[in-house]
């Protein structure tokens, strides 16, 4: 078994504004006020270029030039989407971009249609699982990509140069929305059905009264699945609000509690999806990574026999990979950071612990929508409960502790907080792993411990977060 590591994330002490999943705050306040907001318009536009539009980009660069820059947009629910999303318009505008709006999607909707329709960029107004209060603003390159870091530096600079400058009165005229957008994707998802009955299937859904609320029910109707919903009734504030992929436990009691087959519940932008089986057990990324897995090997999709997981994937989808003769390798945490790994190696299969998963031969992101619909085609068509076929993932105990920090110090910059972890890591020595690191998209510390001892877990995650939160809290 492994010797136990610490893995921290290193602080980019370049980027300002962009973190692992775009720019993310509180609505309203810096980095998501107006001014800034119309500055990151402002800059995009000045940044990109009508040849990024060219079919076969794949470095989701956007560089500077003229001509005509068309841009789509999509959103979320919540109630400041909608403000985000026009002063983001007024900014591109601004500098001469042509804007479509999507209305409310999920964040791979914006990234399938942005490279099939030849947008220059294509931008998501969303925080993802981040309480109503937070928004934030994802975009995705030509080629449907999420941005790379180097890129978003570049427009980093611009977004400063821009801000610097007085807020012009712009005049901010509402986007008419185009329902064909939502409607091409749902439509795309269908296509990878392949002719697989549905209609035996008996499941839940909880849409996390997000951007899947609309799509994942014209999805499931159009494929004939038997299927209940739950929380598609946004109101701008009930969003991730006890439900969805924060709260898996309440698709996984609808499930026995009904009879049904299985239960798929989305986070707030739908581009992850968790899931529950028969007997009302959760089922994450890592176990969706191990089926998927051996399903695409059986049928010769699965490149090179390989799998990228993260830090964060647990020891026994490691173990259970090499039982299978699977090759796993890890990324640092952040779906664009597996994407990077996947590209690099070749790898057709990556994701996360929690639940972002990509198919690289299909999509350019981790979709929720989709991912749900790979499950469902490998249950119907193997006529085997989920509970059945992730019965081979025997997993580790592992703890994960979210510490609230006012600061993102580097950790060798706090000798306790290190000390802690380096004594954790020795007594475990090989039986367990230390995972200590900061999230890119909020104002948290995770520490994540992982070993056969329970209360060796229970008592170094309690350590090691108090010492942080003593010194960042």
């Amino acid at each position: 078994m492994k010797r136990s590591f610490c893995f921290s994330v290193k602080i980019e002490t370049m980027r300002k504004l962009f973190g692992t999943d775009g720019i993310r705050g509180v609505a309203g306040e810096y980095p998501l006020d107006k001014a800034t907001i119309f500055a990151i318009g402002a800059a995009l536009a000045h940044h990109l270029t009508p040849e990024c539009s060219a079919a076969g980009r794949t470095d989701s660069g956007i560089k500077n030039g003229g001509g005509p820059i068309r841009v789509i947009i999509g959103q979320d629910t919540r109630e400041s989407s909608k403000w985000i999303t026009d002063t983001l318009t007024a900014g591109l505008q601004s500098a001469g971009a042509l804007v479509w709006s999507a209305g409310v999607v999920p964040t791979p909707a914006i990234a399938l249609v942005t490279r099939t329709e030849k947008f220059c960029a294509g931008v998501v107004v969303s925080a993802s699982h981040n309480p109503w209060r937070d928004n934030g603003i994802k975009i995705f390159g030509a080629d449907g990509y999420k941005l790379p870091d180097h890129t978003e530096l570049e427009i980093e600079e611009e977004i400063f140069a821009h801000a610097a400058k007085p807020l012009p009165q712009a005049n901010i005229k509402e986007l008419t929305i185009d329902p064909l957008f939502e409607k091409q994707y749902v439509e795309w998802l269908a296509r990878f059905a392949g002719g697989v009955d549905f209609s035996k299937l008996k499941i839940v859904v909880d849409c996390a009264n997000g951007a899947s609320y609309l799509a994942a029910q014209d999805l499931f109707k159009q494929l004939n699945v038997n299927a209940t919903f739950l929380n598609i009734t946004p109101n701008g504030k009930n969003i991730n609000e006890n439900c969805g992929a924060l709260h898996p436990e309440i698709v996984a009691k609808a499930v026995t509690e009904r009879g049904a087959d299985l239960g798929i519940c989305f986070d707030g932008d739908a581009d992850r999806a968790l899931f529950a089986d028969h007997t009302g057990k959760v089922v994450n990324g890592d176990a969706v990574l191990y089926l998927a897995a051996r399903e695409m090997r059986d049928r010769g999709a699965l490149k090179m026999d390989t799998v990228v997981a993260t830090t964060m994937s647990n020891m026994g989808l490691e173990a259970a990979f090499k039982h299978e003769g699977i090759k796993m390798l890890r990324a640092p945490v952040g779906d664009k950071y597996v994407l990077e790994e996947m590209r690099k190696s070749g790898a057709t299969l990556g994701g996360e612990q929690s639940g972002h998963v990509i198919f690289s031969d299909l999509a350019t992101t981790g979709d929720g929508l989709l991912t749900a619909l790979e499950v469902l085609k490998v249950v119907a068509s193997s006529g085997n409960p989920l509970a059945e076929l992730t019965a081979g993932l025997k997993v580790f105990p592992q703890v994960i502790k979210n510490v609230k920090v006012r600061e993102k110090k580097p950790f060798d910059q706090l000798p306790e907080v290190m000390a802690a972890i380096q004594a954790a890591e020795k007594d475990l020595n090989g039986t367990g792993r230390v995972v200590v690191r900061y999230s890119g998209t909020e104002s948290l510390c995770r520490v994540m411990i992982e070993a056969e001892s329970q209360e060796k877990i229970d008592r170094y995650v309690k350590k090691i977060s108090t010492l942080i939160q003593l010194q960042l809290g």
